[in-house]
């Protein structure tokens, strides 16, 4: 009994400091602890809760993130989610607020004015405070149900903390930041695949998945803005709403007002459109709401939307003008990529002359012919995108686009594998895929080679002094200084950063010379593996598939890339160049036997190291650390209130560990 009564606490503890620094995290921006000890204090709680599955509650936030549904279920709102009447100036909405003016019948009127999320709205509908379901909006009336996708938000409480009746409906808008669209787009682009147009399109798709573990992994966001009990809303006005959904953990957006007249309404929406491109999330103008709840029920609503809400939409992202062309790019992996060529449009404070097509199934899917009128859309700083052709402005003189199936740069055959979007030119020494790679080389996360740009990438290739990455050093002061706008100063900057990035490391090296597949992630589990670019080199598909987090498709390629005899050619150049192809002297002193090609699980509170401690130990003699026990573990390494990975060990017979003979090992 006082075990279990100790364990109790124990989860009770975990699930409190978890909310308490996911609260320091979204709600205040203070963190207190990284995302690493976050993680630890989430995996001891999931440990903890498989040894003691009764203990396990709907709100406990290893629930955010469950397994795969087969298909979404519809979804009936009891409260319709009404559209909303926009406004695109001023005097339109100065016109909304006499009518709610003579509405009211001279009662006082206040408004609430909050940003226009560009999202998709949610339904949330807790029980006696726990979350059960989550829908999208649907048409309104009838949604998709996602509850083990809105789960996985961080900034959606599982469970209320004050004040929740019975039955509480928490509506909102999930979102995507801007600042993580870039980086799921440019996870995307790595690994190849096909890229979001922009941040709405893609947590519109993500929350509609069926994989609630990738659903988490892209980290969706949401701004609630209503909250019903019943079949009413809670409070009697509107702005209590927002003082309630953040006593209760929601991540509430800080800009909104209330407001008493239209000259404050006008000055909010002003001010919110000034700093519009500051904000880390996308919005598209501001709703502005009257605060009484009782008199937003004797207004009513049209069929359509209510009397006592309005959205002023801001001057649109998007213009209309004419296609002049479709070029083509061509990139470091030879994928052919249209690039709609349009006449130069003010859109967003700037003159846009050209904007992205992805690949040749969007331009049937848009079926664009050259000089169509079509509507572009800018969203943030994303480029923009092509999103319709205005078909009833055609005239008889537009012209269909053939997409090449030639390489526009030289002419080799572009060929497009079965299943796959991107057409590629076949041609290995296309100058358009050198440049591209040597850019991609001299990149921050690669070789970091300051100083080598676009334009005098360009310049190196074109005029045969460049062939490769490897051919970058062998280039000479005089070669450098010699060029058009380069002087000696520059060009002797230049060669000290080629010789710099010799000593960058395997992981930087493997990641720079750009096989398939192998982003950062999997050239660092490739370098701490195998420590040596000529032990990768020699590795078959099948033990490279026997890395954990490798899988298949990344062996295979790796595999394929090191079978290419030029490949082998330019790696045996980059050594002759004196580029470190291996683990420098100091990492390779630490390597043992007992280490390399081992995977070790941690477990527990170890007295003596940081879970970053031993982990980095581990890698440094040429082991790996995972995350989880499975047959293919040759050591977990356990310290003190080891769980369900410890007994998992035991049950596989894999080798444990005590923290003093991990210290022994380590030496």
């Amino acid at each position: 009994m006082e075990l279990s009564d100790n364990v109790q606490n124990q989860i009770a503890h975990l699930r409190s400091e978890i909310d308490r620094h996911n609260d320091l995290y979204y709600q205040k921006a203070e963190p207190e602890i990284s995302d690493f000890e976050f993680d630890q204090l989430l995996e001891k709680l999931k440990a903890l809760e498989a040894e003691n599955p009764e203990l396990i509650t709907p709100d406990s936030p290893t629930q955010r993130v469950g397994g795969k549904a087969d298909s979404l279920r519809p979804f009936t709102h009891t409260v319709p989610l009404m559209s909303l009447d926009n406004s695109y100036d001023l005097d339109e909405l100065r016109a909304f607020t006499e009518r709610c003016e003579k509405l009211a019948e001279g009662r006082h009127l206040e408004y609430v004015a909050e940003l226009k999320i560009d999202g998709l709205s949610v339904s949330l509908h807790y029980e006696n405070g726990i979350l059960v379901t989550g829908a999208t909006r649907g048409d309104g009336r009838t949604g998709d149900e996602v509850t083990q996708n809105v789960k996985t938000i961080r900034t959606i409480p599982l469970r209320l903390k004050k004040d929740a009746p019975p039955h509480a409906e928490v509506r909102g808008e999930v979102f995507l930041s801007r600042s993580q669209f870039a980086k799921i787009n440019a996870e995307l682009e790595m690994l190849d695949e096909k890229t979001f147009a922009n941040p709405r399109n893609c947590a519109s798709g993500t929350l509609r998945m069926l994989d609630s573990a990738v659903v988490a992994s892209r980290r969706l966001d949401m701004f609630p803005y209503d909250a019903f009990t019943g079949n009413q809303k809670m409070f009697a006005t509107h702005w209590e709403n927002f003082d309630w959904c953040e006593r209760n953990g929601f991540n509430v957006n800080p800009n909104r007002a209330l407001c008493g007249d239209f000259d404050e309404l006008a000055a909010f929406v002003a001010r919110m459109e000034s700093l519009r491109d500051e904000l880390d999330y996308e919005i598209d103008g501001v709703v502005v709401k009257v605060n009484s709840t009782a008199l937003q029920d004797e207004f009513g609503a049209t069929t359509k939307a209510p009397r006592w809400a309005i959205a002023y939409k801001y001057p649109a992202r998007q213009a209309t003008t004419r296609l002049l062309g479709i070029g083509i790019q061509v990139g470091r992996t030879g994928a052919l990529t249209p690039v709609a060529h349009l006449e130069p449009v003010q859109l967003a404070g700037t003159t846009v002359s050209r904007a992205s097509l992805h690949n040749e199934d969007e331009i049937k899917r848009l079926a664009l012919k050259i000089g169509d009128w079509v509507m572009i859309e800018k969203s943030g700083e994303i480029i923009p995108q092509v999103l319709s052709a205005v078909v009833s402005k055609r005239d008889g003189t537009e012209t269909e686009f053939e997409f090449p199936r030639v390489c526009p740069v030289c002419e080799w055959n572009a060929v497009r594998p079965d299943g796959e979007a991107v057409r590629r030119c076949t041609n290995p020494d296309c100058p358009a895929k050198i440049k591209a790679r040597i850019l991609y080389f001299a990149a921050r996360k690669a070789m970091d080679i300051e100083g080598l740009g676009e334009v005098l990438v360009e310049t190196l290739v074109d005029n045969g002094s460049v062939r490769d990455v490897a051919d970058l050093y062998s280039l000479s002061l005089e070669q450098i200084a010699s060029l058009e706008r380069m002087a000696e100063k520059s060009g002797s900057n230049l060669i000290e950063q080629i010789e710099a990035s010799k000593s960058r490391g395997l992981q930087r090296l493997l990641f720079g010379i750009d096989i398939r597949h192998v982003g950062e992630r999997y050239a660092k589990i490739l370098a701490n593996h195998f420590r040596s670019i000529d032990r990768i080199a020699e590795a078959s598909v099948q033990e490279l598939d026997d890395i954990h987090e490798i899988g298949l498709a990344v062996a295979e390629s790796v595999y394929e890339w090191f079978r290419d005899p030029r490949n082998i050619d330019l790696v045996d150049r980059l050594k002759d160049a004196g580029v470190k192809t291996e683990t420098d002297a100091a990492s390779t002193a630490l390597l043992d036997e007992r280490f390399i090609g081992k995977t070790f699980v941690l477990t527990g509170k170890l007295e003596n190291y940081t879970r970053d401690e031993a982990a980095r130990l581990i890698e440094d003699r040429g082991g790996r650390v995972a995350s989880s026990v499975s047959k293919k573990t040759d050591f977990v390494v356990a310290g003190s209130d080891a769980g369900s990975k410890l007994t998992k060990a035991e049950s596989l017979g894999v080798v444990v560990l005590d923290e003093a003979e991990f210290a022994g090992m380590i030496g």
